[in-house]
């Protein structure tokens, strides 16, 4: 295959993995806090490494020309990029066990640190002092534990949909 037709092939998938993560999240609006895009995250990040942030990306732009480019989503060009940054930093190789229980410890670790990882914006952004950011976290944060319980139920989907997408990658050629 040549160089062209991968990258194709590659730009294709991560661009369908991006719409995914965004369908996901429109799906998932019925319930508030709750959604997939963490366990997605952890997914690609897992069999894509570095790549992965191609289909966080295009997510983080859809949502932004569907939503609006208002100060909401400012947060989510960092938000995403620490959790592939806690999962790169995991070894690429652990027993499935553990594997199971440290995906799914950073997943819902994330949920529940959310509104902390977005305050320091919200603080820039609205010209809060600390104490109105350390207080903007505490009046959020039930949506955070709300957040976390989601992320840790999607967490039993990692390894499974991490075989999966292995299998399909490696069927793709990419």
């Amino acid at each position: 295959m040549s160089t062209n037709a991968k990258r194709i092939k590659e730009v294709t998938v991560y661009s369908m993995l991006g719409a995914l993560m965004f369908c996901s999240k429109i799906i998932m609006e019925l319930f508030p806090n709750i959604h997939f895009l963490g366990m997605f995250t952890v997914v690609f990040t897992v069999v894509f490494r570095v790549k992965a942030l191609f289909p966080i990306y295009i997510y983080v732009m859809i949502n932004g020309l569907y939503a609006g480019f208002s100060m909401w989503w400012i947060p989510y060009l960092y938000i995403w990029t620490v959790l592939w940054a806690v999962v790169m930093l995991l070894p690429k190789k652990m027993p499935r066990r553990v594997a199971f229980f440290a995906y799914m410890t950073v997943v819902t670790l994330h949920g529940l640190s959310f509104g902390i990882l977005y305050a320091p914006c919200q603080m820039l952004m609205y010209g809060l002092d600390f104490s109105g950011m350390v207080a903007w976290v505490i009046a959020g944060f039930s949506w955070d534990v709300l957040h976390a319980v989601g992320n840790f139920a999607a967490s039993f989907l990692i390894l499974p949909l991490v075989s999966l997408l292995t299998k399909l990658k490696l069927q793709a050629g990419i």
